[in-house]
């Protein structure tokens, strides 16, 4: 890794995120590395919680909520469940689209991460959050994901095998933030998520990790495997660049 890391940041190489990790304190310090790194977050702390707060008026009192991942929200939801079930959007498709200078990256070696953009249809896990819960795992959920801009919150229909469909909140990319790089060829995709690496872990590992739970609930083929396939192609001939 290029980029130092602060000191005070408890050390998450090599190993998921928990529930613990987002919280106000832990935000501050990532804040101080963020902007060290040359990112800096695109809305104010008001937006943010009007955001939050217009989430939480949708939800009705004393109803559960249910959460579309399609990322490492699939795999590593780092919130309280009751229960994950595998589902389809219309709409919308996982792209790596925004573009990631720490955790997974540096600003030497910016890597990329997976947004829910505007598409055909997208398959990941719908997670059905408890009502007594809902709103400290909002508050959890907005610490991971609305940090920087770069996601707005999103209703949609969430399609379970069966064919139920289930309204659901989910996380869209936001195509003003300055993180958004549009629709990149598979081959820039590839070299940069075969490089990168910041104190999360690499670039890679979250790509295989999203290939191998998609395996997991039956999605044996589709983009995200190709380009698993030329990552590790790149990694093993050692000329990434």
């Amino acid at each position: 890794m290029s980029d130092a890391t602060p000191t005070e940041l408890p050390p998450s190489l090599g190993r998921l995120l928990e529930r613990a990790d987002f919280n106000a304190d832990r935000l501050q310090l990532i804040a101080k590395a963020w902007a060290a790194s040359g990112e800096q977050p695109f809305i104010g702390d008001v937006e943010r919680a009007n955001l939050l707060e217009g989430v939480r008026s949708a939800i009705a009192p004393g109803s559960d909520l249910w959460v579309f991942g399609y990322g490492s929200l699939m795999w590593n939801p780092a919130i309280k469940t009751a229960e994950s079930r595998k589902a389809r959007i219309s709409g919308y498709t996982a792209r790596f689209c925004l573009s990631i200078r720490m955790g997974r990256g540096t600003k030497e070696q910016p890597g990329l991460m997976l947004g829910l953009d505007e598409g055909e249809s997208c398959i990941g896990m719908a997670h059905r959050v408890a009502a007594e819960d809902v709103d400290s795992e909002l508050t959890v959920l907005w610490f991971r994901e609305m940090f920087s801009g770069a996601y707005l919150p999103v209703w949609v229909d969430a399609e379970m095998d069966g064919g139920k469909k289930q309204r659901a909140m989910t996380f869209a990319v936001n195509r003003k933030n300055p993180r958004y790089e549009g629709i990149l060829n598979e081959e820039t995709i590839a070299r940069r998520i075969a490089l990168a690496e910041g104190f999360i872990g690499t670039n890679r590992d979250y790509l295989f990790r999203t290939v191998s739970h998609l395996n997991g609930i039956g999605v044996m083929d589709g983009p995200l495997h190709g380009l698993a396939a030329r990552v590790t192609e790149l990694t093993k001939e050692g000329n990434q660049a």
